[in-house]
């Protein structure tokens, strides 16, 4: 069972979540053409350094990649691995909460400053995707095996 595309879903979530952790989520482009990029273990602040006080983005991303890799082995238990995965859409939610506070309180903290996102925090909303792909062939595999055990 570990086999099935529910585990290439799960595995495809751990992956995007491992490159989230990596990729520059957004840059703030200061009024004097300063560029700081904003990281999931901090903030590359133009002129003045580097500031890690967003250091939760990336603990609740290495979360969700160890949720989601924890679930691909469950595959004996497929109602507990459904919820795990609802779970991890759950901290994934969470994860872009936690994103948009930093995000507003770098903003104020950069006066004059706008921000744009970058590739990495799109990622989450397509693991998101995946998550909901894996429950709907966790669902389909309970289906087959109820559909099994009516035949014997």
């Amino acid at each position: 069972m570990i086999q099935r595309i529910q585990s290439v879903y799960l595995l495809l979530v751990v992956v995007l979540m491992g490159v989230v952790m990596s990729l520059p989520l957004g840059i703030y482009i200061g009024a004097d053409g300063g560029v700081s990029s904003l990281r999931a273990l901090g903030i590359d602040i133009a002129g003045v350094g580097h500031d890690s006080s967003c250091w939760g983005l990336f603990a609740i991303a290495l979360l969700s990649a160890i949720i989601a890799l924890a679930t691909i082995f469950l595959y004996k238990n497929r109602k507990l691995q459904v919820r795990l995965t609802i779970f991890n859409i759950l901290v994934i939610i969470g994860w872009y909460a936690t994103f948009i506070a930093f995000v507003m309180a770098y903003k104020e903290q950069l006066v004059s400053a706008s921000f744009h996102c970058s590739t990495g925090c799109v990622l989450p909303l397509i693991a998101v995707f995946f998550n909901l792909l894996a429950i709907r062939g966790i669902r389909k595999d309970e289906r087959l095996v109820k559909a099994a055990d009516r035949l014997r």
